[in-house]
Protein backbone atom coordinates (compact mmCIF):
# COMPACT_ATOMS: atom_id res chain seq x y z
CA UNK A 1 0.00 0.00 0.00
CA UNK A 2 1.04 3.26 -0.83
CA UNK A 3 -0.93 5.47 1.45
CA UNK A 4 0.74 7.02 4.66
CA UNK A 5 0.34 5.30 8.24
CA UNK A 6 -3.33 6.27 9.40
CA UNK A 7 -3.72 6.95 13.94
CA UNK A 8 -1.97 4.18 15.73
CA UNK A 9 -2.50 3.16 19.07
CA UNK A 10 -0.37 1.42 21.87
CA UNK A 11 -3.53 -1.03 22.10
CA UNK A 12 -3.27 -4.84 20.44
CA UNK A 13 -4.14 -4.69 16.89
CA UNK A 14 -7.98 -5.56 15.87
CA UNK A 15 -8.19 -9.11 14.22
CA UNK A 16 -10.01 -8.71 10.78
CA UNK A 17 -13.28 -10.49 12.21
CA UNK A 18 -16.55 -8.32 13.38
CA UNK A 19 -16.29 -7.04 16.51
CA UNK A 20 -19.15 -7.65 19.23
CA UNK A 21 -20.28 -3.74 20.27
CA UNK A 22 -18.74 -2.44 23.38
CA UNK A 23 -21.31 -1.06 25.99
CA UNK A 24 -21.75 2.87 24.74
CA UNK A 25 -20.53 5.74 26.32
CA UNK A 26 -22.71 8.14 27.78
CA UNK A 27 -23.12 11.18 25.61
CA UNK A 28 -22.08 9.05 22.17
CA UNK A 29 -24.34 8.79 19.48
CA UNK A 30 -26.16 5.40 19.13
CA UNK A 31 -24.46 2.57 17.61
CA UNK A 32 -24.32 1.77 14.18
CA UNK A 33 -22.75 -0.75 11.87
CA UNK A 34 -19.62 0.52 10.18
CA UNK A 35 -17.28 -1.24 7.84
CA UNK A 36 -14.11 0.04 7.12
CA UNK A 37 -11.79 -1.09 4.65
CA UNK A 38 -7.98 -0.96 4.28
CA UNK A 39 -5.51 -3.37 2.72
CA UNK A 40 -2.69 -1.95 5.78
CA UNK A 41 -4.15 -4.47 8.61
CA UNK A 42 -2.52 -2.05 11.58
CA UNK A 43 -4.51 1.11 10.11
CA UNK A 44 -7.52 -1.00 9.40
CA UNK A 45 -8.12 -2.65 12.57
CA UNK A 46 -6.91 0.08 14.96
CA UNK A 47 -9.50 2.40 13.22
CA UNK A 48 -12.15 -0.11 14.07
CA UNK A 49 -10.74 -0.54 17.20
CA UNK A 50 -11.43 2.55 18.39
CA UNK A 51 -15.11 2.81 16.77
CA UNK A 52 -16.17 -0.10 18.48
CA UNK A 53 -15.40 1.33 21.76
CA UNK A 54 -17.66 3.96 21.36
CA UNK A 55 -20.33 1.13 21.05
CA UNK A 56 -20.42 0.86 17.16
CA UNK A 57 -20.77 -2.53 15.62
CA UNK A 58 -17.47 -2.68 13.28
CA UNK A 59 -16.65 -4.57 10.42
CA UNK A 60 -13.17 -4.92 7.98
CA UNK A 61 -12.44 -5.76 4.87
CA UNK A 62 -8.98 -5.94 3.38
CA UNK A 63 -9.98 -4.85 -0.04
CA UNK A 64 -12.92 -3.60 -2.18
CA UNK A 65 -14.26 -6.94 -3.69
CA UNK A 66 -14.23 -8.45 0.02
CA UNK A 67 -16.11 -5.27 1.08
CA UNK A 68 -18.62 -5.62 -2.01
CA UNK A 69 -19.23 -8.82 -0.49
CA UNK A 70 -19.78 -8.27 2.91
CA UNK A 71 -22.16 -4.83 1.67
CA UNK A 72 -24.02 -7.45 -0.27
CA UNK A 73 -24.94 -9.69 2.62
CA UNK A 74 -25.76 -6.95 5.51
CA UNK A 75 -26.40 -3.19 6.12
CA UNK A 76 -24.11 -0.99 7.15
CA UNK A 77 -24.78 2.85 8.41
CA UNK A 78 -20.84 3.87 6.99
CA UNK A 79 -18.06 2.67 5.18
CA UNK A 80 -14.77 3.90 5.82
CA UNK A 81 -12.48 3.37 2.71
CA UNK A 82 -8.99 3.71 2.28
CA UNK A 83 -8.46 5.94 -1.29
CA UNK A 84 -5.10 3.54 -2.57
CA UNK A 85 -5.87 0.11 -2.49
CA UNK A 86 -4.21 -2.60 -4.71
CA UNK A 87 -7.05 -4.24 -7.03
CA UNK A 88 -10.22 -1.78 -6.87
CA UNK A 89 -9.25 1.42 -5.06
CA UNK A 90 -11.42 3.63 -2.84
CA UNK A 91 -12.98 5.47 -5.71
CA UNK A 92 -14.00 2.53 -7.72
CA UNK A 93 -16.05 1.08 -4.47
CA UNK A 94 -17.49 4.58 -3.32
CA UNK A 95 -19.03 4.70 -6.84
CA UNK A 96 -20.06 0.44 -6.47
CA UNK A 97 -21.58 1.85 -3.19
CA UNK A 98 -23.14 4.35 -4.17
CA UNK A 99 -24.97 2.65 -7.20
CA UNK A 100 -25.98 -0.37 -5.01
CA UNK A 101 -26.36 1.25 -1.74
CA UNK A 102 -27.26 4.21 -2.18
CA UNK A 103 -28.43 4.93 1.28
CA UNK A 104 -24.90 4.22 3.01
CA UNK A 105 -22.95 7.23 3.55
CA UNK A 106 -18.70 6.34 2.43
CA UNK A 107 -16.10 8.08 4.08
CA UNK A 108 -12.83 8.20 1.79
CA UNK A 109 -9.37 8.18 3.99
CA UNK A 110 -6.46 9.46 1.79
CA UNK A 111 -2.96 10.18 2.58
CA UNK A 112 -2.82 12.46 0.24
CA UNK A 113 -5.48 14.96 0.36
CA UNK A 114 -5.57 17.59 -2.32
CA UNK A 115 -8.66 19.56 -3.72
CA UNK A 116 -8.20 17.27 -6.62
CA UNK A 117 -8.43 14.25 -4.81
CA UNK A 118 -11.40 15.89 -2.43
CA UNK A 119 -13.60 17.04 -5.19
CA UNK A 120 -13.02 13.71 -7.29
CA UNK A 121 -14.45 11.85 -3.98
CA UNK A 122 -17.05 14.53 -3.23
CA UNK A 123 -18.29 14.19 -6.66
CA UNK A 124 -18.64 10.51 -6.90
CA UNK A 125 -21.05 10.76 -3.92
CA UNK A 126 -18.93 11.10 -0.98
CA UNK A 127 -19.78 12.18 2.25
CA UNK A 128 -16.31 13.80 3.37
CA UNK A 129 -12.91 12.84 3.36
CA UNK A 130 -10.39 11.84 6.44
CA UNK A 131 -6.93 13.24 5.97
CA UNK A 132 -3.94 10.63 7.42
CA UNK A 133 -2.87 11.46 9.68
CA UNK A 134 -6.00 12.23 11.26
CA UNK A 135 -6.58 12.50 14.95
CA UNK A 136 -8.87 10.41 16.93
CA UNK A 137 -11.13 13.39 17.80
CA UNK A 138 -11.21 14.56 14.56
CA UNK A 139 -12.57 10.84 13.25
CA UNK A 140 -15.01 10.52 15.75
CA UNK A 141 -16.62 14.16 15.00
CA UNK A 142 -16.29 13.23 11.36
CA UNK A 143 -17.96 9.53 11.65
CA UNK A 144 -20.63 11.42 13.80
CA UNK A 145 -21.59 13.76 11.45
CA UNK A 146 -22.01 11.17 8.74
CA UNK A 147 -24.26 9.13 10.92
CA UNK A 148 -25.86 12.24 11.66
CA UNK A 149 -26.44 12.60 7.90
CA UNK A 150 -27.87 9.09 7.63
CA UNK A 151 -30.55 9.16 10.42
CA UNK A 152 -31.52 12.97 8.88
CA UNK A 153 -32.49 10.84 5.32
CA UNK A 154 -33.91 7.85 7.14
CA UNK A 155 -36.42 10.12 9.29
CA UNK A 156 -37.08 12.32 6.21
CA UNK A 157 -38.08 9.10 4.46
CA UNK A 158 -39.92 7.89 7.15
CA UNK A 159 -42.06 11.21 7.45
CA UNK A 160 -42.47 11.51 3.51
CA UNK A 161 -44.05 7.56 4.09
CA UNK A 162 -46.81 8.88 6.91
CA UNK A 163 -47.44 11.98 4.60
CA UNK A 164 -48.14 9.29 1.86
CA UNK A 165 -50.08 7.34 4.33
CA UNK A 166 -51.88 10.42 5.11
CA UNK A 167 -52.93 11.64 2.22
CA UNK A 168 -54.90 8.72 1.55
CA UNK A 169 -58.83 9.21 2.24
CA UNK A 170 -59.04 5.46 2.65
CA UNK A 171 -56.06 2.75 2.37
CA UNK A 172 -56.12 0.39 -1.28
CA UNK A 173 -57.21 -2.30 1.59
CA UNK A 174 -57.95 -6.17 0.22
CA UNK A 175 -56.07 -9.27 0.21
CA UNK A 176 -58.01 -10.56 -2.56
CA UNK A 177 -56.45 -11.63 -5.49
CA UNK A 178 -57.66 -9.08 -8.02
CA UNK A 179 -57.04 -6.52 -5.04
CA UNK A 180 -53.29 -7.75 -5.07
CA UNK A 181 -53.05 -7.77 -9.00
CA UNK A 182 -54.10 -3.81 -9.06
CA UNK A 183 -51.57 -2.69 -6.65
CA UNK A 184 -48.70 -4.56 -8.24
CA UNK A 185 -49.27 -2.92 -11.82
CA UNK A 186 -50.04 0.57 -9.94
CA UNK A 187 -46.22 0.13 -8.43
CA UNK A 188 -45.03 -0.92 -12.37
CA UNK A 189 -46.97 2.08 -13.54
CA UNK A 190 -46.40 5.11 -10.96
CA UNK A 191 -42.57 5.63 -11.59
CA UNK A 192 -43.48 6.17 -15.24
CA UNK A 193 -45.27 9.27 -16.67
CA UNK A 194 -47.69 7.42 -18.89
CA UNK A 195 -51.18 7.98 -18.99
CA UNK A 196 -53.80 5.73 -16.88
CA UNK A 197 -56.79 5.40 -17.41
CA UNK A 198 -58.84 3.80 -14.64
CA UNK A 199 -62.62 1.64 -15.41
CA UNK A 200 -64.86 0.77 -12.50
CA UNK A 201 -68.34 1.29 -11.63
CA UNK A 202 -69.20 4.19 -9.31
CA UNK A 203 -68.22 3.78 -5.63
CA UNK A 204 -65.00 1.52 -6.22
CA UNK A 205 -61.91 3.66 -5.95
CA UNK A 206 -61.37 5.07 -8.68
CA UNK A 207 -59.98 8.32 -7.39
CA UNK A 208 -58.27 6.85 -4.54
CA UNK A 209 -56.26 4.20 -6.87
CA UNK A 210 -55.18 7.78 -8.74
CA UNK A 211 -53.70 9.25 -6.06
CA UNK A 212 -51.80 6.47 -4.86
CA UNK A 213 -50.31 6.52 -8.97
CA UNK A 214 -49.52 9.73 -7.96
CA UNK A 215 -47.92 9.49 -4.75
CA UNK A 216 -45.54 6.20 -5.73
CA UNK A 217 -44.47 8.55 -8.65
CA UNK A 218 -41.59 10.87 -9.01
CA UNK A 219 -44.06 13.29 -9.01
CA UNK A 220 -45.50 13.38 -5.53
CA UNK A 221 -43.58 16.33 -4.33
CA UNK A 222 -46.10 18.36 -6.62
CA UNK A 223 -49.83 18.93 -6.45
CA UNK A 224 -52.40 16.18 -7.36
CA UNK A 225 -55.63 18.50 -8.56
CA UNK A 226 -59.08 16.46 -9.63
CA UNK A 227 -62.27 17.52 -11.11
CA UNK A 228 -65.27 15.87 -11.98
CA UNK A 229 -65.68 16.32 -15.76
CA UNK A 230 -69.17 16.13 -15.25
CA UNK A 231 -70.22 18.34 -12.47
CA UNK A 232 -69.26 21.07 -15.18
CA UNK A 233 -71.16 22.33 -18.30
CA UNK A 234 -68.59 22.83 -21.40
CA UNK A 235 -68.44 26.23 -20.92
CA UNK A 236 -66.84 25.97 -17.29
CA UNK A 237 -65.13 23.00 -17.31
CA UNK A 238 -63.10 24.51 -20.18
CA UNK A 239 -62.42 27.46 -18.14
CA UNK A 240 -61.73 24.98 -14.88
CA UNK A 241 -59.17 23.15 -17.04
CA UNK A 242 -57.11 25.75 -19.12
CA UNK A 243 -58.18 29.19 -17.14
CA UNK A 244 -59.42 32.37 -19.05
CA UNK A 245 -58.14 35.50 -19.10
CA UNK A 246 -59.07 38.87 -18.23
CA UNK A 247 -62.40 39.91 -20.00
CA UNK A 248 -62.91 36.82 -21.86
CA UNK A 249 -66.47 36.29 -20.41
CA UNK A 250 -68.66 38.59 -18.75
CA UNK A 251 -67.83 37.91 -15.08
CA UNK A 252 -63.82 37.34 -15.57
CA UNK A 253 -62.68 40.54 -13.83
CA UNK A 254 -59.55 38.95 -13.72
CA UNK A 255 -56.85 36.84 -15.53
CA UNK A 256 -57.20 32.76 -13.83
CA UNK A 257 -55.16 30.33 -14.28
CA UNK A 258 -56.76 26.59 -14.87
CA UNK A 259 -55.94 22.93 -12.96
CA UNK A 260 -53.50 22.43 -16.04
CA UNK A 261 -51.24 25.30 -15.04
CA UNK A 262 -52.17 24.76 -11.15
CA UNK A 263 -50.89 21.48 -11.23
CA UNK A 264 -47.47 21.58 -13.33
CA UNK A 265 -45.06 19.45 -12.59
CA UNK A 266 -47.59 17.06 -10.59
CA UNK A 267 -50.82 14.71 -11.92
CA UNK A 268 -54.35 15.85 -13.02
CA UNK A 269 -56.95 13.41 -12.46
CA UNK A 270 -60.27 13.82 -14.74
CA UNK A 271 -63.33 11.87 -12.94
CA UNK A 272 -65.99 11.21 -15.18
CA UNK A 273 -64.07 12.10 -18.14
CA UNK A 274 -66.56 9.99 -20.27
CA UNK A 275 -69.45 12.92 -19.65
CA UNK A 276 -67.59 15.17 -21.73
CA UNK A 277 -68.85 16.87 -24.21
CA UNK A 278 -67.12 16.07 -28.04
CA UNK A 279 -66.06 19.65 -28.44
CA UNK A 280 -64.40 19.80 -25.18
CA UNK A 281 -63.05 16.27 -25.77
CA UNK A 282 -61.07 17.87 -28.95
CA UNK A 283 -59.95 21.09 -26.74
CA UNK A 284 -58.78 18.09 -24.47
CA UNK A 285 -56.70 15.98 -26.97
CA UNK A 286 -54.86 19.42 -28.03
CA UNK A 287 -53.63 19.53 -24.61
CA UNK A 288 -52.88 15.91 -24.23
CA UNK A 289 -50.99 15.53 -27.67
CA UNK A 290 -49.13 18.91 -27.33
CA UNK A 291 -48.54 19.38 -23.99
CA UNK A 292 -49.64 23.24 -24.25
CA UNK A 293 -52.86 24.76 -23.66
CA UNK A 294 -54.61 27.82 -24.23
CA UNK A 295 -56.60 30.22 -21.78
CA UNK A 296 -59.98 31.18 -22.77
CA UNK A 297 -59.64 33.97 -24.75
CA UNK A 298 -55.97 33.63 -24.96
CA UNK A 299 -53.85 33.51 -28.34
CA UNK A 300 -50.71 32.53 -26.48
CA UNK A 301 -49.81 28.56 -26.10
CA UNK A 302 -48.58 27.84 -22.78
CA UNK A 303 -46.28 25.07 -22.02
CA UNK A 304 -47.70 22.26 -19.57
CA UNK A 305 -46.08 19.28 -17.40
CA UNK A 306 -48.22 17.47 -15.82
CA UNK A 307 -49.36 13.59 -16.11
CA UNK A 308 -53.22 12.85 -16.56
CA UNK A 309 -54.95 10.02 -15.09
CA UNK A 310 -58.37 9.91 -16.11
CA UNK A 311 -61.42 7.46 -14.92
CA UNK A 312 -64.71 6.80 -15.84
CA UNK A 313 -67.37 4.35 -15.20
CA UNK A 314 -69.01 4.23 -18.92
CA UNK A 315 -67.30 1.81 -21.46
CA UNK A 316 -65.27 3.96 -23.23
CA UNK A 317 -64.39 1.41 -25.99
CA UNK A 318 -67.99 1.25 -26.69
CA UNK A 319 -68.47 4.89 -26.51
CA UNK A 320 -66.27 5.33 -28.72
CA UNK A 321 -67.52 3.00 -31.51
CA UNK A 322 -71.10 4.49 -31.17
CA UNK A 323 -69.42 8.31 -31.66
CA UNK A 324 -70.03 9.38 -28.39
CA UNK A 325 -66.21 9.78 -27.51
CA UNK A 326 -63.46 10.68 -29.64
CA UNK A 327 -61.41 7.03 -30.99
CA UNK A 328 -58.69 9.36 -30.87
CA UNK A 329 -58.56 11.09 -27.59
CA UNK A 330 -59.41 7.37 -26.46
CA UNK A 331 -56.18 6.09 -27.91
CA UNK A 332 -54.84 8.29 -25.86
CA UNK A 333 -55.78 7.88 -22.50
CA UNK A 334 -56.04 4.24 -23.08
CA UNK A 335 -52.41 3.59 -22.43
CA UNK A 336 -51.91 1.50 -19.21
CA UNK A 337 -56.01 0.32 -17.83
CA UNK A 338 -56.48 0.20 -14.42
CA UNK A 339 -59.79 -1.97 -13.74
CA UNK A 340 -61.14 -1.19 -10.60
CA UNK A 341 -62.94 -5.05 -8.85
CA UNK A 342 -66.46 -3.99 -7.57
CA UNK A 343 -67.13 -4.70 -4.14
CA UNK A 344 -69.26 -7.87 -5.08
CA UNK A 345 -65.94 -9.64 -6.96
CA UNK A 346 -63.83 -9.45 -4.01
CA UNK A 347 -66.27 -9.53 -1.00
CA UNK A 348 -63.46 -11.72 1.28
CA UNK A 349 -61.85 -8.22 1.62
CA UNK A 350 -65.53 -7.16 3.09
CA UNK A 351 -64.49 -7.42 6.62
CA UNK A 352 -61.28 -5.82 6.67
CA UNK A 353 -62.87 -2.98 5.22
CA UNK A 354 -65.95 -2.99 7.56
CA UNK A 355 -63.47 -3.14 10.63
CA UNK A 356 -61.34 -0.75 8.95
CA UNK A 357 -64.57 2.13 8.47
CA UNK A 358 -65.30 1.11 11.68
CA UNK A 359 -62.35 1.94 13.60
CA UNK A 360 -61.69 5.10 11.62
CA UNK A 361 -65.68 6.34 12.33
CA UNK A 362 -64.61 5.37 15.86
CA UNK A 363 -61.48 8.11 15.89
CA UNK A 364 -63.32 10.57 14.35
CA UNK A 365 -65.96 10.84 17.10
CA UNK A 366 -63.58 10.13 19.82
CA UNK A 367 -65.20 6.43 21.01
CA UNK A 368 -63.25 3.20 21.18
CA UNK A 369 -63.36 1.19 18.53
CA UNK A 370 -66.11 -0.80 18.03
CA UNK A 371 -65.93 -4.73 17.28
CA UNK A 372 -68.39 -6.20 14.47
CA UNK A 373 -70.37 -8.84 15.55
CA UNK A 374 -70.05 -12.08 13.11
CA UNK A 375 -74.19 -11.96 12.64
CA UNK A 376 -73.23 -8.60 11.38
CA UNK A 377 -70.88 -9.44 8.85
CA UNK A 378 -73.02 -12.36 7.36
CA UNK A 379 -75.46 -9.91 6.85
CA UNK A 380 -73.44 -7.70 5.10
CA UNK A 381 -71.83 -10.81 2.99
CA UNK A 382 -75.37 -11.42 2.18
CA UNK A 383 -76.07 -7.58 0.48
CA UNK A 384 -75.02 -6.98 -3.04
CA UNK A 385 -73.75 -3.96 -2.63
CA UNK A 386 -74.47 -1.85 -5.98
CA UNK A 387 -72.84 1.35 -4.06
CA UNK A 388 -69.29 -0.67 -3.50
CA UNK A 389 -66.71 0.15 -1.11
CA UNK A 390 -68.28 3.66 -0.61
CA UNK A 391 -71.31 2.26 0.56
CA UNK A 392 -70.24 -0.45 2.87
CA UNK A 393 -68.30 3.11 4.12
CA UNK A 394 -71.41 4.80 4.63
CA UNK A 395 -73.07 1.57 6.18
CA UNK A 396 -70.84 0.94 8.87
CA UNK A 397 -70.19 4.49 9.57
CA UNK A 398 -73.59 5.03 10.51
CA UNK A 399 -73.88 1.73 12.58
CA UNK A 400 -70.80 2.74 14.06
CA UNK A 401 -71.76 6.01 15.19
CA UNK A 402 -75.46 4.72 16.13
CA UNK A 403 -74.12 1.67 18.08
CA UNK A 404 -75.58 1.10 21.65
CA UNK A 405 -72.16 -0.54 22.89
CA UNK A 406 -69.00 -1.72 22.15
CA UNK A 407 -70.52 -4.18 19.56
CA UNK A 408 -71.68 -3.33 16.29
CA UNK A 409 -74.83 -5.57 15.85
CA UNK A 410 -77.05 -6.45 12.65
CA UNK A 411 -79.93 -4.45 14.61
CA UNK A 412 -77.44 -0.97 13.81
CA UNK A 413 -77.67 -1.46 10.26
CA UNK A 414 -80.00 0.64 8.20
CA UNK A 415 -83.93 -0.77 7.74
CA UNK A 416 -83.48 -2.57 4.32
CA UNK A 417 -80.48 -4.75 5.67
CA UNK A 418 -82.05 -5.05 8.89
CA UNK A 419 -84.91 -6.31 6.57
CA UNK A 420 -82.59 -8.26 5.08
CA UNK A 421 -81.94 -10.22 7.99
CA UNK A 422 -85.22 -10.73 8.78
CA UNK A 423 -85.00 -8.17 11.93
CA UNK A 424 -88.85 -7.38 13.34
CA UNK A 425 -90.04 -3.64 13.39
CA UNK A 426 -87.15 -2.88 11.06
CA UNK A 427 -88.56 -0.11 9.66
CA UNK A 428 -88.75 1.71 12.48
CA UNK A 429 -85.94 0.93 15.09
CA UNK A 430 -82.67 3.18 15.64
CA UNK A 431 -85.47 5.89 14.69
CA UNK A 432 -85.05 5.31 10.71
CA UNK A 433 -88.08 6.62 8.73
CA UNK A 434 -87.81 3.20 6.10
CA UNK A 435 -85.39 5.45 4.23
CA UNK A 436 -81.92 3.93 4.34
CA UNK A 437 -80.34 7.12 2.70
CA UNK A 438 -77.93 8.11 0.10
CA UNK A 439 -75.11 5.30 0.86
CA UNK A 440 -73.10 5.82 -2.91
CA UNK A 441 -75.55 2.95 -4.28
CA UNK A 442 -79.13 2.44 -5.05
CA UNK A 443 -79.74 0.12 -2.59
CA UNK A 444 -83.03 -0.90 -0.90
CA UNK A 445 -85.62 -3.54 -1.57
CA UNK A 446 -87.65 -3.31 -4.97
CA UNK A 447 -90.45 -1.28 -5.36
CA UNK A 448 -93.62 -3.60 -5.50
CA UNK A 449 -96.98 -1.92 -6.62
CA UNK A 450 -99.98 -3.17 -6.13
CA UNK A 451 -102.78 -3.64 -8.62
CA UNK A 452 -104.92 -0.34 -8.42
CA UNK A 453 -101.37 1.64 -8.23
CA UNK A 454 -100.26 0.11 -11.00
CA UNK A 455 -103.25 1.13 -12.96
CA UNK A 456 -102.49 4.52 -12.34
CA UNK A 457 -100.43 6.51 -15.14
CA UNK A 458 -98.81 9.44 -15.43
CA UNK A 459 -100.04 12.67 -16.65
CA UNK A 460 -103.85 12.63 -15.28
CA UNK A 461 -106.01 12.52 -18.96
CA UNK A 462 -104.19 9.59 -20.06
CA UNK A 463 -100.75 8.22 -20.53
CA UNK A 464 -98.36 10.65 -22.77
CA UNK A 465 -101.14 13.86 -22.43
CA UNK A 466 -101.55 16.51 -20.61
CA UNK A 467 -105.00 18.04 -19.04
CA UNK A 468 -105.26 20.11 -21.85
CA UNK A 469 -105.00 17.19 -24.27
CA UNK A 470 -102.25 17.80 -25.78
CA UNK A 471 -99.18 15.32 -26.55
CA UNK A 472 -96.50 15.62 -23.14
CA UNK A 473 -93.16 16.67 -24.38
CA UNK A 474 -90.42 14.33 -23.41
CA UNK A 475 -89.42 16.16 -20.55
CA UNK A 476 -93.10 16.53 -18.99
CA UNK A 477 -93.10 12.54 -19.47
CA UNK A 478 -90.38 11.97 -17.70
CA UNK A 479 -91.07 14.49 -15.13
CA UNK A 480 -94.57 12.89 -14.96
CA UNK A 481 -92.94 9.31 -14.47
CA UNK A 482 -90.68 10.19 -11.86
CA UNK A 483 -92.98 12.16 -9.81
CA UNK A 484 -95.45 8.62 -9.96
CA UNK A 485 -92.77 6.85 -8.89
CA UNK A 486 -91.76 9.12 -6.22
CA UNK A 487 -95.09 8.94 -4.75
CA UNK A 488 -95.88 5.01 -5.23
CA UNK A 489 -92.55 4.80 -3.15
CA UNK A 490 -93.73 7.19 -0.10
CA UNK A 491 -90.80 9.94 -1.22
CA UNK A 492 -88.40 6.94 -0.63
CA UNK A 493 -85.55 8.32 -3.11
CA UNK A 494 -83.27 5.26 -2.55
CA UNK A 495 -86.28 2.87 -4.11
CA UNK A 496 -87.81 5.53 -6.80
CA UNK A 497 -84.00 5.32 -8.07
CA UNK A 498 -84.03 1.80 -8.15
CA UNK A 499 -87.02 1.40 -9.75
CA UNK A 500 -86.04 3.87 -12.12
CA UNK A 501 -82.96 1.87 -12.93
CA UNK A 502 -80.85 4.88 -12.25
CA UNK A 503 -78.47 5.60 -9.18
CA UNK A 504 -79.57 8.38 -6.41
CA UNK A 505 -76.78 10.77 -8.30
CA UNK A 506 -78.90 11.07 -11.50
CA UNK A 507 -82.28 10.63 -9.47
CA UNK A 508 -81.14 13.84 -7.57
CA UNK A 509 -80.10 16.23 -10.66
CA UNK A 510 -83.40 14.99 -12.35
CA UNK A 511 -85.10 16.37 -9.32
CA UNK A 512 -83.23 19.52 -9.53
CA UNK A 513 -84.00 19.64 -13.46
CA UNK A 514 -87.73 19.57 -12.71
CA UNK A 515 -87.90 21.57 -9.95
CA UNK A 516 -89.30 18.46 -7.44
Amino acid sequence: MNDAPGWTTDAPAATATPKVPSPAIPGTPSPARILVVDDEAIARDNLALALGRQGHETLTAASGTEALELLAGADFDLVLTDLMMQGMDGLDLLRAVRLRHPDTEVVVVTGYPTVKTAVEAMHAGAYHYLAKPYDLDEARALVQKALEKRRLKQEVARLREQLRERSLPVPLLGAAPCMQALKRTIAQVAPSDVTVLILGETGTGKELAARMVHLFSRRSEARFLAINCGAFNEELLESELFGHEQGAFSGAVRQRKGLFEAAEGGTLFLDEVGEMSLPMQVKLLRAVQERTIRRVGGTADIPVDVRLVAATNKDLAAEAAAGRFRQDLYYRLNVVVLRMPPLAERMEDLPLLAQYFAEKAARDTGRPAPHIAPETLDVLARYPFPGNVRELQNIVERAAVLRAGDVITPADLPPDLRALAGIAGAAGANGDSGDSGDRGGTAGPALVLRADESARLPGGAGEGMTSDGRPMTLDENERAHIEWVLELSGGNRTQAARALDIDRASLWRKLKRYGL
